[in-house]
């Protein structure tokens, strides 16, 4: 629990908001992003630690493990087992953008994000601010900024009335533009969205037209 957390305006200075964010990240410790939807909180996707921290925050168990920010497409390779041909469709068309897929994970992959299976789910903000923040970071488990069973924050004050001290540092950039949520696409198998989003069926359908909505 940080003793008092910063927030920064990343309209001020975005490079020392990024360099004191990155830090946080580095030490194990939690901070709150604007993305293209709704805030979030974020930490090192690939340190236990801090990744417990971030669901306790959000007073979140285990079995709902939080999402992988990352910032560029050649990131996915280093997380998923194979990047098959749906997948590279579907992430040419829709990302940057409000479309999380789940894949297939590698075997070796030393993620502890809970209990994700063999599974992993990905996603590359349409926020230029963000994905520089996750250039410095590496790879982030991220998850809404609200206590679960809250509102998703959509200011960085909102995310802060919520989770306090859990978070070391709040980035602020503004009110969200658009809280609406992204879409959620299973390409474990056969195509199946899993959560209705921003980026309609219709649109997904015309990238993949076997699939079939769940």
């Amino acid at each position: 629990m940080s003793p008092m957390p910063r927030t920064l305006d990343i309209s001020l200075d975005p490079e020392a908001a990024i360099e004191a964010a990155a830090a946080a990240v580095a030490d194990g410790l939690c901070i709150v992003l604007p993305t293209d939807t709704v805030y979030g909180i974020g930490a090192n996707a690939f340190n236990g630690d801090a990744v417990q921290r971030l669901l306790h925050a959000k007073q979140r168990g285990r079995d709902l493990p939080p999402p992988v920010l990352i910032a560029d497409p050649l990131a996915l390779r280093t997380l998923a087992e194979e990047v098959t041909d749906e997948i590279e469709a579907v992430t040419e068309a829709f990302w940057p953008g409000a479309l999380t897929i789940i894949v297939r994970a590698q075997p070796s992959l030393r993620l502890d994000l809970g209990e994700r299976g063999q599974t992993v789910a990905v996603r590359i903000p349409d926020h230029d601010f963000t994905r520089e923040l996750l250039r410095a970071t590496g790879p982030l488990a991220v998850s809404s900024a609200n206590v679960s069973g809250e509102p998703a924050a959509t200011t960085a004050a909102e995310a802060k009335a919520q989770l306090r001290r859990s978070v070391e540092i709040y980035l602020d950039g503004g009110p969200a533009n658009d809280a609406a949520p992204s879409t959620i696409l299973d390409l474990t198998g056969p195509p199946r969205i899993l959560r209705q989003g921003r980026i309609s069926a219709a649109a997904l359908a015309e990238v993949l037209p076997e699939l079939a909505q769940g």
